[in-house]
């Protein structure tokens, strides 16, 4: 296997025949930059999330900090217990996003294609010939250096498709830069676990697992139809990536962004366990989601409500509606319906959820919006009542309209108030909310 790990090595005679894509991605971002901004927290395990006592959750943590244990993702209260010492913030998003417009600059000087597909997170095709006859690797040293004068670091993998290199950006953090030459992909790829690769998540884990798959090189080898047959169109296009061969182009940055699904949840710091209470988180939620399809100028056609129940038992139903739609008054009455297949009174729930997808009129079939837990499962889409004859969506509309000329918190709803001081106060890690 040729894949070069290119810290310390020469490189001036390694040839690049073909595409050349990178992934940039942010070392521990958020923490990084409170690190930048507080000079005294450098060296100290840092964490950015919500507090315990709100059931909030690790947005990220320093390398200081993830020595003990702690990662993103991880409920506040754990990551207390296994680092006592850590030193705590909720974050500043609009700092980050302006730290972010600076990296983003840096890469886009080196080339137009570039597709930023997270705050911390961007591809970029640096094809030799396309835009510039330099080395893709010095490139890629250079937007390193660059970055790291800004007072943060990243780690990029560089390869010829997309998913090659962002396997590769994770193989050597912090600052690393991992090359996998053209014609070693395969060879890169196949020893890897399933779960290396974006897109599998536990369940599609899972059911590889039963099928005798844990490695991307099985997965190469399966047959598309067959594996078509098991996972939809997905099939496929996991043995295709798998394999190495993707052809997935780099979006320029200014081109629209492909949206599957909008969704929004909520995790609140006490148990809701009436009707009354699951109703209203579900309007809540609801509205959040109309406001952000509105604003995104998308209707769909497909619901989706998620409840947590514990830290590992997640559930989750699904209807179609008759019609696209973005107005919660319509798609928020449907998720309400599907509570009676998930709960039942006096359960306790920490988390509700409710998306939308099907922009595109198509019908889904099985596979859900969230990424389901063993303990979880769809449920077969349903057909949906019509349309309440009152509409309320004007309501919405200028409700949006006062939101954005005079700040989100002029106006709220009862709903709204309720849970003002009962929800997770974790930043969203893409800082849309």
């Amino acid at each position: 296997m040729r894949s070069v790990a290119i810290e310390g090595m020469p490189h001036t005679d390694l040839p690049w025949n073909g595409r050349a894509v990178g992934l940039m991605d942010l070392d521990a971002f958020f923490a990084s930059v409170e690190q930048l901004d507080h000079p005294e927290w450098r060296g100290r395990p840092v964490i950015v999330g919500g507090s315990a006592e709100r059931r909030g959750v690790v947005s990220t943590a320093s390398y200081e900090a993830r020595v003990y244990g702690v990662h993103s993702a991880m409920p506040s209260f754990q990551a207390q217990r296994l680092c006592p010492n850590a030193i705590w913030t909720h974050g500043h998003y609009a700092r980050y996003r302006e730290v972010s417009d600076q990296v983003m600059s840096i890469v886009q000087d080196e080339t137009p294609l570039v597709e930023q597909v997270s705050i911390d997170e961007a591809f970029f095709d640096v094809t030799p010939g396309r835009y510039s006859r330099e080395s893709p690797i010095d490139i890629c040293r250079r937007i390193q250096q660059r970055v790291s004068e800004l007072g943060v670091t990243c780690s990029i993998g560089l390869g010829t498709n997309k998913t090659v290199a962002k396997i590769a950006s994770e193989r050597q953090k912090p600052r690393g830069l991992t090359v996998v030459l053209p014609g070693t992909e395969a060879a890169f790829l196949a020893p890897l676990p399933v779960r290396a690769m974006s897109g599998i998540g536990s369940a599609s884990e899972s059911h590889l697992a039963d099928l005798g798959i844990r490695t991307l090189g099985q997965l190469a080898k399966q047959d598309p139809e067959r594996m078509r047959q098991i996972f939809g169109v997905a099939g496929p296009r996991m043995v295709l990536r798998a394999s190495g061969r993707e052809e997935s182009q780099v979006r320029a940055i200014d081109a629209p962004e492909e949206v599957k699904s909008v969704s929004i949840e909520r995790t609140f710091a006490h148990d809701l366990t009436t009707r009354d209470e699951l109703d209203a988180a579900i309007d809540h939620v609801s509205a959040l989601a109309g406001a952000r399809l509105r604003k995104k100028g998308l209707e769909g056609s497909q619901v989706t409500l998620k409840l947590k129940f514990d830290i590992r038992h997640t559930h989750t139903a699904q209807c179609q509606l008759d019609a696209p739609t973005d107005d919660e008054h319509v798609f928020g009455a449907e998720a309400k319906r599907l509570l009676d297949g998930l709960w039942r009174e006096g359960m306790g729930v920490r988390l509700v959820g409710v998306g939308v997808s099907g922009f595109d009129g198509a019908r889904p079939k099985q596979l859900g919006l969230f990424d389901l837990d063993s303990s979880g499962g769809n449920e077969e889409p349903q057909k949906t009542p019509k349309k309440p004859e009152r509409d309320l969506r004007a309501l919405s509309v200028a409700t949006d309209d006062i939101k954005r000329r005079f700040g989100s918190s002029v106006l709220s709803y009862g709903r709204d108030l309720r849970f003002r001081d009962d929800t997770s106060n974790t930043l969203p890690m893409d800082g849309r909310e």
